[in-house]
């Protein structure tokens, strides 16, 4: 006898198969195999309670605050204990129901939809990027800086070594390439648009003409953006999060990807100015999904959108463990999911070294993340996380 621990459905139905169940019952049993446990944040007492009633006639379980059952107070956060069978008759009950309950069973199957999403295709440009289950796409990063945090600046190298530096990263497994030409470390100084575009938009151009991958422009700027899309670029890479209309009417003109990172504070100056939140995930999925909202407003394609919760950008080292270890929860927005660990001050927290020396903290970081459903890593050091991904990858295939 043992027991099983299943990372995926379809390990569930390959082992149902390996004991010879009926396919059709295959079908029947998998989703009450499932179960998640889903939080739902300042509901109505009556309609928590109401919620409850419902689950527990379906042989589930909701958990509220003692005070919303006494009636002490007004408004509870919940947890629904189910599986997924058990939510989706759930949903039947709720749409029959007042108190904003039909408005919240749709939000519920939203979500439930989009947390079971594990399959995206990326159209970018000429580019198709597939992202899927246990195969993270990496991205590689070329920062054209002075002062980068992480001691890989290449702002002093001629323009013929950071192209055998990007022939290397994609012989080496790069999916997508970086160029950033401003530093977002803590209380770094800002450039000027002028400065930004000369150090980004050569680069850009030369590597559009040599190599076939798709890049990515990493600023906050619109108008530099909208010269690096004009010049071969296919994503913008924006660390404000769509805070500037302007971005996403320029992503948007250029029917361009675009990775939508939370910040916490006004600019990277700023961001580490003792960050506080009362509710770490909560606060950044909906920041991210008002941004997601933002950018479709704008006229982004929705298929074109990658989200980033931003470890180090207004986090803590235990804001940023807090991340990592509950990747997963993100993935209740529905879109591929990035992540940028490589030589973060995090790792070296930890382990007490110089970024050049966390490289090893860095693959322990993206395989957690990759194993967590990260879609795409960002790092430094192309080879080493590509074999470790590898190697992840083998095992859970």
């Amino acid at each position: 006898m043992r027991i099983l621990q299943i990372n995926h459905p379809q390990e569930l139905k390959k082992i149902m198969r390996d004991i010879r169940v009926d396919s059709c019952g295959i079908e029947i049993m998998a989703p009450k195999a499932i179960t998640h446990i889903v939080r739902v944040n300042s509901l109505s007492n009556i309609a928590a309670n109401i919620l409850k009633q419902e689950m527990l006639s379906l042989g589930g379980e909701v958990a509220v605050s003692r005070g919303a059952l006494t009636g002490k107070v007004k408004k509870t956060d919940c947890l629904i204990m189910a599986n997924l069978v058990q939510f989706q008759r759930l949903d039947q009950k709720l749409h029959r129901q007042p108190f904003g309950l039909a408005n919240l069973a749709s939000d519920l199957s939203l979500a439930l939809s989009n947390y079971q999403k594990d399959k995206f295709e990326l159209k970018l440009g000429r580019y198709k990027i597939s992202l899927g289950p246990g195969h993270a796409r990496l991205m590689g990063i070329i920062n054209l800086t002075p002062d980068s945090f992480s001691g890989d600046g290449v702002y002093a190298w001629p323009l013929i070594k950071i192209i055998k530096l990007v022939e290397d990263m994609l012989q080496n497994g790069a999916d997508i390439i970086d160029i950033g030409g401003e530093s977002s470390r803590p209380n770094a100084k800002p450039i000027t648009i002028k400065e930004e575009i000369k150090r980004t938009i050569p680069l850009i151009k030369e590597i559009n003409s040599r190599f076939k991958v798709p890049v990515s422009i990493d600023t906050y700027k619109p108008e530099v953006a909208r010269l690096a899309l004009e010049k071969g670029a296919v994503i913008v890479n924006d660390i404000t999060g769509l805070r500037h209309r302007q971005m996403a009417d320029i992503i948007a003109r250029y029917d361009a990807g675009v990775i939508i990172m939370h910040m916490k504070g006004n600019s990277p100056q700023t961001m580490q100015d003792h960050p506080k939140y009362d509710s770490l995930l909560d606060e950044i999925i909906e920041y991210l999904g008002r941004a997601i909202e933002r950018g479709v407003d704008a006229g982004i394609d929705k298929g074109k959108i990658i989200i980033d919760p931003g470890l180090g950008f207004g986090k803590t080292t235990e804001h940023n463990f807090e991340i990592l270890r509950r990747l997963k929860e993100f993935k209740v927005l529905g879109r591929p999911l990035l992540i940028g660990p490589s030589r973060k001050s995090f790792i070296g927290t930890i382990l007490k070294t110089r970024p050049q020396e966390r490289i090893n903290g860095t693959l322990s970081a993206c395989v957690l993340a990759a194993q967590n459903g990260a879609s795409i890593v960002r790092v430094h050091d192309v080879k080493a996380v590509k074999q470790a991904l590898q190697v992840l990858e083998a095992i859970n295939n």
